[in-house]
């Protein structure tokens, strides 16, 4: 299968200081409706690897653990580890940005056109095995400033997909029948 690095226009992206949290990624142009914008890269390792490298210790995660990003049930993209600009892109709750997985990779679609000059961010809704309690919401705040901001990172466990997002992942999954034929 050819790669889709390979079949992808090129982005042009800017990495410098963000208002929501440390560095951060912008569109150094304007960005298509479901375009492909930027592969996560990073070393493939097992959740146990991850879990492994980044510890929870007294009920705080590894910072680190920010670069870790699930590809699916087995595996996830270490971007400490051979990561690119991709790793800088904050989470917002009003996300411009899906990450889809395609094979072996994830890329980042624009859910929507991005104008020149935004801040890319996709939601990162961690989704954690225990409840999500008020305490657990706190270890996890954002800090977005979107007006719908819910106010932590966490996903809520039974939230319908938004329809933004499963039309991106329709789209690219027409592209990927196409070139398959």
């Amino acid at each position: 299968m050819v790669q889709m690095a390979e079949r992808v226009r090129p982005v042009r992206l800017e990495q410098r200081p963000s208002p929501r949290h440390g560095r951060g990624v912008f569109a150094a142009s304007a960005i298509s409706q479901h375009a492909l914008v930027i592969e996560y890269t990073g070393e493939l390792i097992s959740h146990h690897e991850a879990e492994r490298r980044y510890p929870v210790r007294n009920g705080v995660e590894d910072p680190e653990h920010t670069f870790v990003l699930e590809l699916n049930e087995e595996l996830v993209i270490d971007a400490n580890v051979g990561g690119n600009d991709a790793r800088f892109i904050n989470h917002s709750c009003e996300a411009n940005l899906e990450p889809i997985a395609i094979g072996n990779q994830m890329w980042l679609v624009a859910l929507r056109d991005i104008a020149a000059g935004e801040e890319l961010g996709y939601d990162y809704a961690i989704e954690l095995d225990e409840r999500h309690t008020p305490a657990n919401k706190r270890r996890f705040p954002c800090a977005c400033g979107a007006p719908a901001c819910r106010g932590t990172l966490l996903r809520a466990k039974r939230a319908p997909v938004p329809a933004q997002v499963r039309a991106a992942h329709a789209v690219v999954a027409q592209r990927l029948r196409a070139l398959a034929d």
